[in-house]
C-alpha cells in the first residue's frame, strides 16, 4: 500500500508556481484571456479603481479582445448584459464586433442594445475611435436606424433623456426613414425642425401644451423633461405615481423634499412599487443599488418606505441558495475595498464601496445558510469576538455591521490559515474580494514565479483534511489575476448581480462537473 503520509506531503507541493504580480504587487496567477475578458466585462465600468485607471481598463479589454475569438466576444457581451446587468462593457464589445464580424454584430446588437441608454452608449463608443474607426459604418448605421424605427413612442421618449450623444444627435447621424407621419413629426420635433403638432405622439403634444400654459394636467413624459418648469406638490405627486422602479429608488429624497409623502396613499403606492418582485426583476437592479438607496435615505422618510427598501433587498438576493454542508464566507474589508464599487468618476462616483458589496454578499449567504461562518479579513481574520453576526437579523443589518469594521492591508490567505490552525475543513469557502493580496507575498513587488500563492498553499493543506472541499473566489473589481487559479475544486467568478449565485450553487453541488463562468458564457446560442 502507498505511504499515505508521504503522498499527502507531496500533494501540497504540486500547486503551480505563480505567473505574475497583481496590481498591489503581490504574487498571483494570471487569468486566461477568456477568463480575464469575462471578469472585466462583468465588473468593469470604465471608471478609475483603487489600483488602475479607466484608460488602463479600456486598454486591457482591447488587448484581451485580440486574444479571443469573435464568437466569445459576442457571447460575453450578451452574458454581461443579460445576466450581469452591465452597460458599458457590453456596448464596447458590440462596437468591437463592428470592426471584426458584422454577422455576429447583427445577432449581438439586438441582445445587448435593449434600451435607449444602451443605444447611446453604443453610438458614443463607435464614434470615439477606440475600436479603430470614428464613423458608424454602413452596417452599424443600418442597425441603429432599425432600432429607432422598431422602438415604440414611449421607448423614444425615454431615450430622449441624456447627452453625448443625445437621441437628436443620433437621428441626425443616421437619418432614419419614418414609418408613419407621427414618427416623422416626432423626429422633426426632436431635432428642432417645424412639425405639425397634431401628429406628435400624445405625450409630446401634451408636453408642448403644458410648457406654453404652465398649468393643467401633467404630461406623461420623463420627469427630467419637467424639472426646468415650476412644479408644485401636486405635480411632484403625479410624477411619483408614474415613476419607474429605478426612478423611484433614485429619487426618494427628492419626493420627500417636495412633500409628496405627506399623502398616505402615495406612501403606500411607492412602498408597494419598491417591494414588487416583478418590477425589481425587470429593473435589473444590483442588490448594492438597493443598499445604496437605504444608506442614503433621509431619516425623515416614512418608515413604510424604508421597510420596503429592506424588503426589496431581500427579494433581490432570492437567488442566493442554501448550500449543503459547512460554509465559510470571507468578505474582504481591506483598504482597497473602500473605493467606489463602480470606480471613481469626477462628480458622480457611487457612494457604495466595494466593501459594502462584499458585506452585502456575505450577509446574504448567512441569511440563507444560518450556520455559515463569516470571517471578515484584512491583515488578518476578524474573529467573532469583534464582529458577531446574527443570521436572524436582516441582510441590511448584517451588511451594515460588516461595512463598519476597520480596514487594513490585504491578506487573502489569512482566512484559510485561520481554518487550518483551528483544524476546520468546511465544505465550501467563498471569498468576496478584489483579490489584490500582498501581505502574504514572499517577494512583494517582484515576480519570481518560484512558489504558489500563500492562499493556494493553505488551500491544499485544508484539502488534505477535506478532499471534497470547494473554493469560490468572487471578484468584484476589473482586475485580471487571482490568488487561486481555476481548477476542479476552485471557481473564479466576477460580477455584481445575484446571478453569480446560480453558477456557485451548481459548482457547490456538482463540483468539476458543473458549469464554470466560461461554460455559462459559451452555452449562449448565437
Amino acid at each position: 500500500m502507498a505511504n499515505t503520509s508521504l503522498f499527502s506531503r507531496i500533494k501540497g507541493k504540486l500547486a503551480p508556481a505563480t505567473t505574475t504580480t497583481n496590481e498591489a504587487g503581490g504574487a498571483a496567477y494570471q487569468l486566461s484571456p477568456e477568463e480575464a475578458l469575462a471578469q472585466l466585462a462583468l465588473t468593469g465600468c470604465f471608471n478609475g479603481t483603487f489600483y488602475t485607471s479607466a484608460a488602463e481598463q479600456l486598454d486591457e479589454v482591447l488587448t484581451l479582445s485580440k486574444q479571443v475569438s469573435d464568437e466569445f466576444i459576442a457571447k460575453t457581451a450578451i452574458y454581461a448584459r443579460r445576466e450581469g446587468f452591465m452597460k458599458d462593457t457590453p456596448a464596447l464589445l458590440c462596437a468591437l464586433l463592428a470592426t471584426r464580424d458584422l454577422d455576429l454584430l447583427e445577432t449581438t446588437f439586438w441582445e445587448v442594445i435593449d434600451n435607449g441608454k444602451m443605444l447611446r452608449n453604443f453610438v458614443q463608443i463607435m464614434r470615439s475611435g477606440v475600436t479603430g474607426r470614428k464613423s458608424l459604418g454602413s452596417a452599424p448605421r443600418r442597425l441603429v436606424r432599425q432600432w429607432l424605427n422598431r422602438a415604440s413612442d414611449r421607448d423614444l421618449i425615454n431615450a430622449s433623456i441624456g447627452q453625448s450623444p443625445s437621441l437628436a444627435d443620433i437621428v441626425k447621424m443616421v437619418h432614419p426613414k419614418p414609418r408613419n407621419e407621427s414618427r416623422e413629426a416626432f423626429y422633426a420635433w426632436l431635432i428642432g425642425r417645424d412639425h405639425p403638432t397634431e401628429l406628435l405622439p400624445t405625450a409630446i403634444a401634451d408636453f408642448e401644451i403644458y410648457k406654453q400654459r404652465g398649468r393643467g394636467a401633467l404630461p406623461d413624459v420623463p420627469f427630467q423633461m419637467l424639472t426646468s418648469l415650476q412644479l408644485g406638490k401636486q405635480e411632484w405627486s403625479t410624477i411619483a405615481k408614474r415613476a419607474s422602479w429605478q426612478m423611484t429608488r433614485m429619487n426618494l429624497n427628492t419626493f420627500l423634499r417636495h412633500d409628496v409623502f405627506t399623502d398616505p396613499e402615495i406612501v403606500k403606492c411607492v412602498a408597494n412599487r419598491l417591494s414588487n418582485p416583478e418590477l425589481i426583476r425587470r429593473a435589473k437592479v444590483f442588490p448594492f443599488q438597493i443598499l445604496s438607496a437605504f444608506l442614503n435615505a433621509d431619516p425623515k422618510l416614512p418608515d413604510l418606505i424604508r421597510e420596503s427598501l429592506q424588503d426589496a433587498l431581500e427579494i433581490s438576493i432570492q437567488n442566493v441558495p442554501s448550500f449543503c454542508g459547512s460554509v465559510v464566507v470571507a468578505p474582504d474589508i481591506s483598504g482597497s475595498m473602500h473605493s467606489p464599487v463602480t470606480g471613481h468618476r469626477a462628480g458622480s462616483s457611487s457612494k457604495v464601496r466595494c466593501l459594502d458589496a462584499a458585506a452585502l454578499t456575505a450577509a446574504a449567504v448567512l441569511r440563507k445558510n444560518k450556520r455559515a461562518m463569516v470571517l471578515p479579513f484584512a491583515c488578518d481574520v476578524v474573529g467573532p469576538e469583534i464582529c458577531r453576526l446574527n443570521p436572524r437579523d436582516s441582510v441590511m443589518t448584517n451588511a451594515t455591521k460588516l461595512a463598519r469594521l476597520p480596514a487594513g492591508g490585504t491578506n487573502c490567505s489569512s482566512v484559510i490559515k485561520h481554518l487550518n490552525r483551528n483544524k476546520l475543513a468546511p465544505d465550501l469557502v467563498i471569498y468576496v474580494s478584489d483579490n489584490e493580496s500582498w501581505l502574504d507575498s514572499p517577494h512583494y513587488g517582484h515576480f519570481f514565479g518560484q512558489a504558489p500563492t500563500a492562499t493556494l498553499q493553505a488551500w491544499n493543506e485544508l484539502k488534505q483534511r477535506n478532499p471534497k472541499a470547494k473554493l469560490v473566489c468572487i471578484d468584484i473589481q476589473p482586475y485580471a489575476t487571482t490568488q487561486a487559479s481555476t481548477r476542479n475544486d476552485i471557481l473564479n467568478i466576477g460580477g455584481f448581480s445575484d446571478q453569480i449565485f446560480k453558477v456557485i450553487a451548481r459548482f457547490a453541488t456538482e463540483g468539476h462537473q458543473a458549469s464554470s463562468l466560461l461554460d455559462e458564457i459559451n452555452a449562449i446560442n448565437i
